[in-house]
C-alpha cells in the first residue's frame, strides 16, 4: 500500500526550517532567530530566568544560534557534498544491511502485515494484536531479528570510526547518523514506510496522515557514557514516528510520553516506556517525548519520521503557519505543491 506520490512528487522544505526550533542544549529551550532585535526582545528576559545572567553569557547564545541559522542555510549544499564524499571514499563493511531482506523482519511484524491487508482489519483488531505499553496510541512492535540489529550496529560504527564526513541528525542529538547521506534510502527505509509501515499506520493513525505517508527522514542516534545521555521533552517533525533499539548493551534510558504538544508538561503525567532490543515504537509525530539518562553502556536507536504531505501542506506541524515553500534536495521536510486532489483531501492508495 503506497502514495502514487512517492515517485513522482517533488519535496520541499518550509522557511521556518532556517530560523524556528533551534535547540539551546545548556537551557533546555527551543528558540526562533530572524534577527538579533527580534531574539533580545522574546527570549533576553526568559534566558536570564534559566541563567543567562550576564552580557557575554547571551552574546555567546547570540552566537550559537546565528552559526546555527548559517548552518541550515547551507544544509543542502553541505549534505550533497557529505553525500558524494561517503559514496566516493567510504568501504562499508557489511554491504548486505543497505538492502531491506525478508529475513531481516522479524516474523510477527510480517504477520501483523498481513493482517493489516486481511479483509476484516480493522483498527480495533490490529491494537489486541499489539502490546500496549500505556501511553494513549503508543505501540510497541518487533520489528527486526536480533542478529540483524547486531550487524547493522556493527556497520553504523564502522562508518563512525572512519574518515568519512558525518552530518549529525538535529541540534538535539550530537551522536548519530543521516542514513540517507549513508546510503540508506532508497533500498531499506523506502520500502520499510511503503510495505511494512504506512499498512500499520493506515489503521492505527488514519487521522494524522497514516494513510497517505509518502515521504520520511530517517537517522540513527547513539547514547553513551561522556556523550549524549538523554533527550529532552520535545515533539517530531513527523506524522508517524517509529523508533526502534537496535541495541547493544545498556542500563536505564527509558523514553518517557507525555500529551500531545497542545498540553503543557505541567498539566501532563508522563508514562515510561522500556527499551527492548529488536523491538519498536509506533506513535503519533506530535506526541511529547522524551529518553531519561542512560547510566551504562551504548544505546543506539533507529528513528523514522515519517511524513504526510496532504496533513503537513495545510498546517506545518513546526511552526504552526500555512508553509512558506522552499526548494531542497530528496524528501526535504516532506511538503510538496499540492495537487487538485490533495485540495480535496483525497489520498490515492495502491
Amino acid at each position: 500500500m503506497t502514495n502514487e506520490g512517492d515517485k513522482k512528487s517533488r519535496f520541499y522544505t518550509c522557511s521556518c526550517f532556517t530560523t524556528d526550533n533551534i535547540f539551546l542544549d545548556e537551557y533546555k529551550l527551543h528558540v526562533r532567530f530572524v534577527s538579533e532585535h527580534q531574539f533580545r526582545l522574546e527570549y533576553q528576559q526568559l534566558l536570564t530566568r534559566f541563567g543567562c545572567v550576564t552580557e557575554q553569557q547571551f552574546v555567546d547564545v547570540l552566537t550559537k544560534v546565528s552559526q546555527e541559522v548559517d548552518r541550515r542555510r547551507r544544509i543542502c549544499e553541505t549534505s550533497a557534498e557529505r553525500t558524494a564524499a561517503i559514496k566516493n571514499t567510504y568501504e562499508p563493511l557489511r554491504p548486505h544491511v543497505y538492502h531491506l531482506q525478508d529475513s531481516y523482519l522479524a516474523p510477527k511484524l510480517k504477520q501483523l502485515v498481513a493482517y493489516c491487508s486481511s479483509s476484516d482489519a480493522c483498527e480495533e483488531g490490529l491494537t489486541e494484536l499489539l502490546e500496549d505499553v500505556g501511553a494513549p496510541r503508543v505501540y510497541r512492535l518487533p520489528v527486526f531479528e536480533k542478529s540483524f540489529c547486531e550487524q547493522l550496529v556493527e556497520e553504523l560504527e564502522h562508518f563512525e570510526e572512519s574518515t568519512a564526513p558525518k552530518g549529525r541528525p538535529n541540534t538535539m542529538n550530537h551522536y548519530g547518523i543521516l542514513l540517507n547521506e549513508l546510503g540508506f534510502d532508497e533500498d531499506f527505509i523506502t520500502p520499510l514506510r511503503e510495505h511494512y509501515l504506512q499498512p500499520l499506520a493506515s489503521l492505527l493513525y488514519p487521522d494524522c496522515g497514516g494513510r497517505c505517508l509518502d515521504s520520511h527522514k530517517a537517522f540513527v542516534v547513539k547514547y553513551a557514557m561522556n556523550e549524549d545521555l538523554d533527550l529532552s521533552y520535545h515533539y517530531d517533525n513527523a506524522e508517524v514516528t517509529l523508533n526502534v533499539s537496535l541495541g547493544k548493551e545498556f542500563k536505564d534510558g527509558n523514553l518517557f510520553f507525555g500529551d500531545m504538544r497542545q498540553v503543557s508538561i505541567s498539566e501532563t503525567e508522563c508514562t515510561e516506556v522500556e527499551h527492548r532490543v529488536s523491538e519498536g515504537l509506533l506513535h503519533r509525530g506530535q506526541h511529547m517525548h522524551g529518553a531519561l539518562p542512560i547510566s551504562c553502556g551504548q544505546r543506539w536507536n533507529l528513528i523514522v519520521w515519517m511524513r504526510a504531505s496532504q496533513e503537513r501542506n495545510k498546517l506545518c506541524p513546526m511552526c504552526n503557519r500555512k508553509p512558506s515553500l522552499m526548494e531542497a534536495d530528496g524528501f526535504a521536510d516532506g511538503f510538496t505543491k499540492q495537487s487538485e486532489s490533495q485540495q480535496n483531501g483525497f489520498c490515492e492508495l495502491t
